[in-house]
């Protein structure tokens, strides 16, 4: 995908940038390659593999849920951003959070978002374990995504915690999705989630394999979860 083939394939899903979003997309490609040589955010630097694996495969999201203004969102293990800053990008008026464990993508993070001129946007240095025990945090926001964290049983105690009973958690996923949602199956009703719909599509031009895994949360998390750091990773549910 070039960043020329950016623009349509979005329309033709029924969403269409302004000029000032057009602009905050190439300046954030041109501040993740500039900040990527001196740190390691992503593998993945050519323009044109950025637009298709990072803004188009974060921006789907969007093409199976509906994001409503005011909806705070919280995004756990961003990275470099991704999935959030791409969905904030397209939808101003949402209230995203950020919570990464490395200190250094936390500032590239402020610096991007204050460079993009975002507004509404917070970043945590945190392990999401101990965030999702944090009372200022627990069960608080309206959406949690992940995107290539860990695995959706680990996952789902990480991101359930933070997600407000009737709220939502998108888990984003490659090859391999519908065989960890079985698996997570457990984990997901123990943690109070439930599974809406497995969203199964491939990204356009290079055909990779995609799944956007919506969960519902229809009860409160016990309190023990998340449980201590790395434990979940560990000893999944």
């Amino acid at each position: 995908m070039s960043k020329k083939q950016f623009i349509p394939l979005l329309e033709e899903k029924g969403i269409k940038l302004s000029t000032k979003q057009e602009e905050q997309f190439f300046s954030y490609f041109q501040l993740l390659v500039e900040w990527n040589e001196k740190m390691n955010l992503t593998a993945i630097t050519e323009v044109d593999e950025v637009y298709m694996k990072h803004f188009y495969d974060s921006l789907s999201a969007a093409f199976y849920y509906s994001f409503q203004p005011g909806q705070r969102l919280i995004d756990v293990g961003a990275g470099a951003g991704f999935p959030s800053i791409p969905l904030k990008i397209l939808f101003p008026e949402l209230h995203v959070s950020i919570v990464d464990s490395l200190k250094k993508r936390i500032h590239f993070l402020e610096h991007l978002a204050a460079e993009l001129e975002l507004t509404d946007v917070s970043f945590y240095h945190d392990r999401a374990e101990t965030f999702g025990q944090n009372p200022l945090h627990r069960e608080a926001y309206d959406i949690a995504t992940a995107r290539a964290v860990a695995r959706m049983s680990v996952l789902a105690e990480l991101c359930l915690p933070l997600v407000k009973k009737n709220g939502d958690f998108l888990a984003m996923k490659g090859a391999g999705g519908a065989e960890e949602v079985a698996d997570a199956s457990k984990a997901l009703s123990l943690l109070g989630g439930e599974v809406v719909c497995d969203y199964h599509f491939r990204l356009p031009i290079e055909e990779s394999e995609r799944h956007i895994i919506h969960i519902k949360k229809n009860k409160p998390t016990p309190k023990k979860y998340p449980r201590k750091p790395g434990t979940p990773n560990k000893a999944s549910l």
